[in-house]
């Protein structure tokens, strides 16, 4: 199968965007495991004063988990997937939430209002055609010192994660696109995460792109060893300079 990419993966989420909050809500951890690592942001005061950019927002579960975890904070969601979008605006949402249709690689700090204090990106570098280039494009859009968490299947290497990945998949993940006639996405889903880095390789990247105090932690559950929250900081000012 080859994956999807751009256009073809923003159109797939579009037609999956009526089930997904449905099939989602059917993974184990998959709400809880998100504040786990929206909390690992660690951002001070509740977030008071602070932007908070969430990268990939889909229908806005990573959202609404950075709300537990930076309840007073500004935060912008993005999103390339116009129907995903729809559905996570239409929720109900606090004044300090608003909503951006755009694909990560045209996001500029400008037009959204200037740099944030930090970046949370849920399940979004699989999906882009060039990680590095979103790793540049999130280093660029955060204050100098900014924090960066990335909650992302990666696996840890090995055949056990593998084994453990693809038999979820086709015993269950798969199964339930069919039912909800999305097979091709949740397909692409199951070829993404085999075909991505491994935990180690994507903390390797996010140390190529400049960040520092990069951090690879694991998550409970089934998921030991098949997705991981990766915590880093954008250089301060004057090592930036330097």
């Amino acid at each position: 199968m080859t994956l999807l990419h751009d256009a073809q993966l923003s159109a797939a989420f579009d037609r999956g965007s009526h089930a997904y909050d449905r099939l989602v809500a059917a993974s184990p951890g998959y709400h809880s495991h998100l504040r786990r690592s929206a909390r690992r942001l660690g951002l001070p005061l509740g977030g008071a004063g602070l932007r908070v950019l969430d990268l990939g927002c889909g229908t806005g579960a990573s959202t609404a988990a950075l709300l537990t975890a930076a309840p007073d904070a500004e935060i912008v969601a993005v999103d390339a997937s116009a129907g995903m979008l729809e559905r996570a605006a239409a929720k109900d949402w606090p004044g300090h939430v608003s909503f951006v249709h755009s694909p990560v690689e045209k996001l500029a700090a400008d037009a959204l209002g200037g740099p944030f204090d930090a970046v949370f990106a849920a399940y979004l570098f699989r999906n882009v055609t060039d990680p590095d280039d979103t790793l540049a494009t999130a280093r660029e859009l955060l204050t100098p010192g900014g924090r960066l968490a990335v909650h992302e299947y990666t696996l840890a290497g090995g055949a056990v994660p593998r084994a453990v990945w693809t038999a979820v998949c086709r015993t269950v993940v798969i199964p339930l696109g069919r039912v909800a006639r999305d097979a091709e996405l949740y397909r692409h889903l199951w070829r993404s995460v085999l075909e991505f880095d491994t935990a180690p390789q994507f903390a390797r990247r996010a140390g190529r792109a400049g960040f520092e105090d990069v951090r690879v932690l694991p998550l409970p559950g089934w998921q030991t060893g098949i997705t991981h929250t990766f915590t880093a900081r954008s250089p301060r000012a004057a090592e930036a300079g330097a």
